[in-house]
């Protein structure tokens, strides 16, 4: 039990992360999943990684409560009845949030909070200090990068007014999405834009993309997320592509045989996973989420992650040359889209019989790496420091897009001059939603708040944990990896 020991020692954590870290390590401390040989060898190799959800699955990964239905019904488990006032909408949800676990152990989603509490605004002012108090409490009690609200795509009071605490407050938690969509008034999207270039968030998604995939009952989680309202993801296990260069022998090889062939383990080593959750862990006969109707065990999909198809495409063809590699040849980029809708082909050729709202079809997602990841880049993006000029780069992503119903994106990461020329950003999101990019985030180079890859994290935070002080935010420790291992603040400037 020396990791055990470790944990109660290590004088980087918090109280409540020594408490996480525990549970976990008792999690893993047991073996209750059926895992063939074969499977666990891919798991010992890191081709297939299921970011860190502990060997005895005993809740969803990411669960996407109908705060709609709380705020309109109550609970009766929290013994709360309908709010009535800003400060008891605000309140409720702050409770609320506390009881909706996660991978994290904390709440991913929180909820479209603009529509959630714009029928509370009576006094903007009232309305601001509510909303502000609201918005700081959870970024010092969801100590978690990954906790993740929503606003828009239309306009309204309390959008803007959380945007401007947004702004003022300058928190890493909560990350927040706009849906954007052209319903989304341009002066709307310029205060998102605005808030965005000094805190890192809100990003974009492209509202039109996820309502034909998911109808308007969707919410962003966690990192840039598309899932069901009164639902979510069992799991999310990744496929490293980098990690099969060692043995795929040609791209004939790779794309016939390989690929199929590691799908078909992962996809059963996922299955094996939902099970022991929804058959033996007892969650949905005991969960008051789930007896209360706010989330619904066939509202639920789960998630194929997938990481590192530059690094495979750019083996496969031995590109060395910039111009022969990834992001910059013809060739490569049409490889990249063989390989991904050969993907695409294979996982959905598996059937989960737990997975009723995705019609037993795992859903795609471009996972965004984590901090002990090295020379691997996240989902579909093109290495750090190969970045392409900008109008290219979009045009490749939006190559991608159209796969990832569960979630993609890019990061843009400008110079400050550019806060002088706010609608010049304005027409790059707008063009990027035209051409087909799902999720599009934005920062400036002199923020503070930095989005490390699909969250969010203070560089102060990254300094003091380096230097072995204790942070608040449990994810700065990821964020410090990532800036140590994957260089992610090298990301190219952007200028206009």
């Amino acid at each position: 039990m020396s990791d055990v020991k470790d944990i109660i020692k290590d004088t980087t954590l918090t109280y409540e992360q020594k408490v996480l870290a525990l549970a976990k390590a008792a999690e893993n401390s047991i073996n209750v999943l059926n895992i063939d040989e074969e499977t666990q060898k891919y798991r010992d190799e890191g081709v297939i990684c299921d970011l860190f959800e502990g060997n005895a699955p005993y809740r969803p990964r990411y669960i996407v409560p109908d705060y709609e239905r709380f705020l309109s019904k109550g609970s009766k488990f929290l013994g709360l009845e309908p709010p009535k006032n800003i400060w008891e909408a605000t309140n409720h949800l702050l409770i609320l949030y506390r009881h909706v676990p996660s991978i994290t152990s904390f709440p991913v989603y929180l909820g479209n909070i603009d529509y959630l509490l714009d029928r509370f605004i009576k006094d903007e002012e009232e309305s601001y200090q509510a909303i502000k108090l609201f918005l700081l409490h959870i970024d010092r009690t969801i100590t978690d990068s990954f906790c993740h609200a929503n606003i828009g795509p239309k306009a309204t009071k309390a959008g803007s007014l959380i945007l401007r605490a947004s702004k003022e407050l300058n928190t890493s938690i909560p990350n927040i999405t706009l849906k954007y969509s052209d319903e989304t008034p341009n002066d709307f999207a310029l205060e998102a834009i605005a808030t965005s270039l000094e805190t890192a968030k809100p990003s974009f998604a492209n509202h039109e993309m996820f309502s034909k995939e998911f109808g308007n009952d969707y919410g962003i989680a966690s990192c840039y997320n598309g899932l069901p309202i009164g639902g979510g993801s069992f799991t999310l296990v990744r496929m490293n592509l980098a990690k099969l260069r060692p043995i795929a022998k040609n791209t004939d090889d790779f794309l016939n045989n390989l690929l199929p062939h590691v799908v078909s383990k992962m996809a059963a080593y996922m299955d094996e996973r939902i099970r022991f959750l929804v058959e033996e862990s007892g969650f949905a006969e005991s969960n008051f989420l789930v007896k209360e109707e706010l989330i619904a065990m066939d509202r639920f999909t789960a998630m194929f992650g997938m990481v590192g198809l530059a690094e495979i495409v750019n083996h496969l063809l031995d590109a060395k040359e910039e111009a022969d590699r990834y992001g910059h040849s013809k060739t490569a980029d049409e490889l990249g889209i063989r390989i991904i809708t050969r993907l695409e082909e294979e996982v959905n050729k598996y059937n989960s019989p737990y997975c009723k709202f995705s019609n037993g079809k795992f859903l795609l997602h471009a996972q965004v790496g984590i901090d002990t990841d090295v020379n691997i880049s996240p989902g579909c993006r093109i290495p750090i420091g190969e970045e392409p000029e900008m109008l290219d780069h979009i045009m490749h992503s939006s190559y991608f897009h159209k796969f990832f119903p569960s979630g993609i994106g890019d990061i843009f990461r400008f110079d400050s001059t550019v806060k002088n020329n706010m609608n010049y950003v304005l027409d790059v999101l707008k063009g990027a939603m035209k051409v087909g990019m799902r999720y599009i985030s934005f920062y400036s180079s002199d923020s503070d708040v930095v989005r490390i890859t699909g969250y969010l994290v203070k560089r102060s935070d990254m300094e003091k944990l380096d230097t072995g002080e204790a942070v608040l935010n449990g994810s700065a420790v990821l964020g410090l990896g990532a800036v140590k291992n994957q260089h992610v603040l090298d990301r190219k400037e952007r200028k206009e």
